[in-house]
């Protein structure tokens, strides 16, 4: 199989979110993904969480996967459990880490297990400013628009 291009969001707001990121870095590295490179560490507030959330802590990854979507998003809920996130949990609910699948070459799919390009991404800040930072030319296959682009479309209403 080729390698794709990918990147990744993550977030978490419980227990050591650096180090858990640098980790999470570090597994995946070990598990197939190649050239991994990781943004900085951006300090959020909490969108749609319980009252009294943390600030969480959010990053982009990319790097370059040879195997399918479905495996990496395997791979990336293993290592969520890994870190501390209980496998049936609620959506926007504190967290040690979250890792969702943004970009995933020119792919673009939608069913039950997984939508790529990820479906919130280029609506949130906390996905488009971390990537933009690495991957800022890179394409959205089903907008044409760049991760820059995105980012400054969106920054208009802020």
């Amino acid at each position: 199989m080729t390698e794709t291009k990918i990147a990744l969001a993550l977030g978490g707001n419980i227990g050591d979110v650096s180090q858990t990121f640098l980790n999470a870095a570090e597994w995946l590295g070990r598990s197939g993904m190649g050239s991994v490179k990781m943004s900085s560490f951006y300090k959020t507030a909490p969108v749609g969480c319980e009252p009294g959330a943390p600030d969480f802590l959010n990053a982009a990854l990319i790097g370059v996967w040879q195997d399918s979507p479905e495996e990496l998003l395997e791979l990336c809920r293993s290592l969520e459990e890994r870190a501390g996130r209980p496998s049936a949990h609620e959506r926007n609910v504190a967290r040690t880490l979250d890792i969702d699948i943004v970009l995933f070459g020119d792919l673009m799919q939608d069913n039950l297990e997984l939508t790529i390009p990820h479906k919130d991404a280029t609506g949130r800040l906390f996905v488009l400013q971390p990537l933009a930072e690495i991957a800022p030319d890179w394409i959205f296959p089903d907008t044409l628009l760049s991760v820059a682009g995105h980012l400054k479309k969106l920054q208009q209403f802020f």
